[in-house]
């Protein structure tokens, strides 16, 4: 495990490098004896800094939902991350939302179902139907990823480990939620989520599809994992928090210029281009 004094270094560094745009080395490299805890810690710690400097939490994200991404991370469960105020854009209906490729270092997007709570849930014995009983609405979410800790070691070119993704805090950096038009705010309980679906356009090309079913069978389900992981934090999910349920497509790289469309069907489109 590691100390608190570096836990607090580290934590340091991943926010000089948000600041500089400029990706720093694989703690787990540097570190390996880290534990996933001792990631946890460091992105707690970078949490504290944000809210230091006036950032508030406005919900979490669960990551590494899909089977696939927990063999290739060797784990057996997801990850999470908090959202922080300065993480969200909001598309207007009908429009192109502009987003500064600037804010970033290597975007990425993911298409998702975002649950926006009503009520608090508190772990460790959270279910499904809790969970369905204490959402407000579910609705369409883009999540943009990012690489405060370098994807690929500069060196070796060997991928992050999954004490990196932790660490910085489960690699999120933003969120695009829609406003203005009721499509895009479901009724938990009535709607199938796991037949939830999205068609992600990218300069007009097609470039992923996938349903909600990846995300563990039910996005649901993790929204119920997530407070159930968070009871021994001493923590819980509170009423008019944002959750990211976890990603249904793969990861898409973004640049300057780059048009997105992620159409959901009835529930709404989202569009968005980053300048």
């Amino acid at each position: 495990m590691l100390s608190p004094d570096l836990i607090a270094e580290l934590a340091a560094e991943l926010q000089r490098a948000e600041q500089s745009r400029s990706p720093i080395e694989h703690f787990s490299k540097r570190h390996p004896g880290m534990t996933i805890e001792d990631g946890y810690r460091i992105g707690r710690a970078w949490v504290a800094l944000q809210k230091a400097g006036g950032r508030q939490v406005i919900g979490h994200k669960i990551g590494l939902t899909s089977r696939a991404m927990q063999i290739s991370s060797q784990i057996d469960e997801p990850d999470f991350g908090t959202l922080l105020d300065h993480m969200r854009f909001t598309a207007p209906a009908n429009q192109v939302l502009e987003i500064p490729a600037s804010r970033f270092i290597a975007p990425r997007v993911e298409v998702e179902l975002a649950f926006v709570l009503k009520a608090p849930l508190q772990g460790p014995n959270v279910t499904v139907d809790q969970v369905l009983a204490a959402t407000d609405h579910i609705t369409p979410a883009i999540e943009i990823i990012d690489a405060r800790i370098e994807q690929f070691d500069r060196h070796t070119r060997a991928m992050r480990k999954v004490f990196d993704t932790i660490s910085d805090n489960a690699a999120n950096a933003g969120i695009v939620l829609g406003e203005g038009d009721p499509a895009y705010r479901a009724d938990p309980g009535q709607t199938n989520r796991p037949w939830c679906g999205a068609i992600l356009r990218l300069n007009g090309a097609v470039e992923e599809t996938g349903l909600a079913a990846g995300v563990q069978g039910d996005p649901a389900i993790g929204i119920a994992w997530l407070a159930n992981k968070l009871a021994p934090w001493g923590e819980r999910l509170e009423a008019g928090e944002i959750v990211l349920a976890g990603s249904f497509t793969r990861p898409v790289a973004a640049q300057a210029g780059d048009l997105f469309e992620a159409d959901y069907g009835p529930l709404g489109c989202l569009k968005f281009r980053f300048v």
